[in-house]
C-alpha cells in the first residue's frame, strides 16, 4: 500500500513526554550542548589519529545511547536513525575505506551518527516550537546588523518540517524502484527523489511568496 506523505516518521523524531533531566533543560542549553557536540565530533576528528579517534567517538555514541535510556526515550529510537540513514552510511563506509583505510571511515561515520543522535535526544526531549522560539530569540540582537530573527526562526522551521519529507520522498522512490525491478539502481532511486524534492521547493516557495515572504 502507497504511504504518500504520511509514511515513515521524521528523521529526527518527535518530542516525546518526560520529566529526565534532559526532558527538563532549557531549549537554549540543549541547542548549545548540540554545538558543543559538534565542535568536540571536529576536533577529535582532527587532532587524534584515525584509530583514537575512532575510540573517542564510540565513546560519545555509547553515551547518546546511555542518555535516549536514562530519559525512558521509546526503544529503537536510535537504531531508527541508523536504519534511515543505512544507505548514506554504507555509501560512506565504502568510499572512505577505499580511499583511506577502515579506521578513516569508522571516524566519518562515527562523527555522522555521533551528531545524528545528538540532535536527535534534542528533538526527542524538546518540542519544535520551544526550539524555534529560542532561536528567534538568540537572533534578537542581531536585529541591528540586519538580520531579522522571525524569517531566520521560519527558514529554521522549513528546514526541520524538509528533512522529513526528503526522507518519504526517498522512501517512496526506494519502494517504486523496487517495484519495478530497479532497487540496486542509484539513478532509479535519486533521480525522483530529487526531481519530487525541488518540486516541493517550488511549491513551498511560491506558498511563501503568496503570503507576502520572498
Amino acid at each position: 500500500m502507497r504511504r504518500g506523505l504520511t509514511g515513515p516518521p521524521p528523521l529526527l523524531g518527535t518530542a516525546e513526554p518526560g520529566t529526565s533531566v534532559l526532558h527538563r533543560a532549557g531549549p537554549g542549553a540543549k541547542l548549545l550542548a548540540l554545538v558543543a557536540v559538534g565542535t568536540l565530533v571536529g576536533l577529535v576528528r582532527t587532532l587524534g589519529a584515525p584509530p583514537t579517534a575512532a575510540v573517542w567517538l564510540a565513546v560519545l555514541l555509547a553515551g547518546c545511547v546511555v542518555l535516549a535510556r536514562g530519559c525512558r526515550l521509546r526503544r529503537g529510537l536510535l537504531r531508527g536513525q541508523v536504519r534511515r540513514a543505512a544507505w548514506v552510511l554504507v555509501a560512506l563506509v565504502v568510499v572512505q575505506t577505499w580511499l583511506q583505510g577502515p579506521w578513516e571511515a569508522a571516524v566519518v561515520v562515527g562523527g555522522l551518527l555521533t551528531c545524528l543522535w545528538s540532535a536527535t535526544l534534542v528533538t526527542a526531549t524538546t518540542p519544535v516550537p520551544d526550539l524555534l522560539d529560542t532561536v528567534v530569540r538568540a537572533l534578537r540582537p542581531l536585529r541591528r546588523f540586519g538580520v531579522d530573527p522571525e524569517r531566520a526562526g521560519l527558514a529554521f522551521s522549513l528546514t526541520l518540517t524538509s528533512v522529513p519529507v526528503v526522507g518519504r520522498l526517498l522512501a517512496e522512490s526506494r519502494e517504486a524502484a523496487a517495484a519495478r525491478g530497479l532497487g540496486a539502481s542509484p539513478r532509479a532511486l535519486l533521480v525522483p527523489t530529487v526531481v519530487r524534492a525541488v518540486a516541493h521547493a517550488e511549491q513551498v516557495g511560491e506558498a511563501l511568496a503568496a503570503r507576502g515572504l520572498d
